[in-house]
């Protein structure tokens, strides 16, 4: 046997082994779970291994670093759409890598979120859109409806463009009815439209009845700071040397968190901070300052959180150097 398929043999069996060592899934209130869910990092987003299923930059080892660093969420950035066939199933081989990275972060005692990720498709055919997300949730909720309850589903990050909040309101009704057939009562992320930004949380609308669902936002405000040097934003590109860090900044986060605490203790729902950080182009302390703040003033309103990213872009972990980013380590976990 390869060793591409040595890997994919047993990534199934670390999955079927995990699920089966793992305590059978029971109902979990979601704000206990926001508790459980503490710390956490995206991962995986950009890695080479969803094109071979070569694990060739995140490996096994790096959930133990996470969680032994103080982390105890991974939110696993799915762009699945490219992995379907002519009649949107995933293939195989990425079924077992996505077992394999959910079997190993469950081994290593770790929250983990499936968030579907192929955001960027939301400005093209709405149609084909609306019929691969439904297709994909059909085939994650089957495949992992007995995982624990440390497995957690996100519905659609930064729903934007086409997708307006009249769009998404009835999409993620259509979609939660997909993954309450197989998974009627595991925690599911949403967020609001208009990019998961909280300007956008009075328009969401959630079904009333059903109190399994955790609300996400991301933060990156202000974007110049943010964003500043970011080639992928053309209106913060050409920026550099962007400070954070007066009183009047720090209040302006205290304000807008303060804003998405209202609405949910009005809607009665628990909150993940499911993105925010600073670009690494920026100056470090004002990056250390601007990280360290948010994360803190979210862990005063009880809120869980993910830090955007363990590699790739706001980098946490060096890969070149194999090591943390330590001012920014520290910064999320004193």
């Amino acid at each position: 046997m390869g060793e591409a398929r040595w890997r994919l043999a047993r990534a199934t069996y670390r999955f079927k082994r995990t699920v089966w060592r793992h305590p059978k899934f029971s109902p979990l209130d979601p704000f206990k779970q926001i508790a459980k869910m503490g710390r956490g990092v995206n991962i995986l987003g950009y890695d080479p291994m969803w094109d071979l299923y070569r694990p060739v930059r995140f490996r096994e080892r790096h959930f133990k670093l996470i969680r032994d660093a103080g982390f105890q969420t991974v939110r696993v950035n799915l762009q699945a759409f490219r992995h379907m066939d002519d009649e949107d199933r995933l293939s195989a081989k990425w079924f077992r890598a996505l077992d394999w990275i959910v079997g190993t972060a469950l081994d290593h005692d770790l929250h983990v979120i499936l968030d579907q990720h192929d955001f960027k498709a939301c400005d093209r055919d709405l149609d084909a859109f609306r019929r691969k997300l439904r297709a994909f949730w059909t085939q994650i909720a089957g495949r992992y409806k007995n995982a624990p309850n440390s497995l957690i589903f996100e519905l659609l990050n930064e729903p934007n463009s086409k997708v307006t909040p009249e769009v998404w309101n009835a999409l993620l009704e259509e979609l939660l009815q997909i993954v309450r057939q197989t998974n009627p009562s595991r925690n599911i992320v949403i967020g609001p439209a208009g990019w998961n930004t909280f300007d956008y949380l009075d328009q969401l609308r959630l079904p009333s009845g059903d109190r399994n669902i955790i609300v996400t936002v991301h933060y990156y405000l202000p974007m110049d700071f943010t964003h500043q040097g970011a080639f992928w934003n053309p209106t913060t590109a050409g920026l550099s040397d962007v400070t954070w860090g007066i009183e009047e900044e720090k209040r302006r986060v205290a304000d807008d968190f303060n804003r998405v605490q209202q609405w949910a203790a009005r809607e009665n729902r628990p909150v993940l901070l499911g993105e925010f950080g600073a670009y690494g182009a920026g100056p470090m302390d004002s990056r250390v300052c601007y990280t360290s703040h948010v994360a803190r003033t979210a862990e005063r309103l009880c809120w869980a959180w993910t830090y955007w990213q363990f590699d790739s872009n706001f980098v946490l972990w060096d890969m070149d150097r194999d090591a943390w980013v330590q001012p920014i380590l520290k910064a999320l976990v004193p």
